[in-house]
């Protein structure tokens, strides 16, 4: 089943309203809800709730969606890649700077 991404997404790749660049293809689970957004702003926006990120401990589950190929990684495999280990469409180096939003420790 094919994961659903929620916010003001503007294509079939997650970009949204505010981060629509060509590397932006991601989407992120957040913790507190379990749904994909394409960004915080997204989450702030669209849902009923504070956002929590992903907690430490779990690295190892599927949290971030490459909306190219659509493919779950987990945080791990997230965090330590320049592009989709899966199709090799390039990430967003900058959305390092929001790591502390969406992973806990990060």
């Amino acid at each position: 089943m094919t994961p659903k991404v929620l916010g003001p997404t503007v294509d079939d790749q997650t970009r949204c309203v505010h981060y629509r660049t060509d590397l932006d293809v991601v989407a992120l689970r957040f913790a507190c809800c379990g749904e994909y957004y394409p960004c915080h702003l997204c989450h702030v926006e669209s849902a009923d709730h504070p956002s929590r990120p992903w907690p430490a401990d779990g690295r190892d589950d599927k949290a971030v969606l490459c909306g190219v190929c659509w493919t779950e990684l987990t945080v791990t495999e997230y965090l330590g890649a320049v592009d989709c280990p899966h199709c090799h469409a390039a990430f967003n180096p900058r959305c390092a700077l929001h790591y502390p939003l969406y992973f806990e420790g990060a």
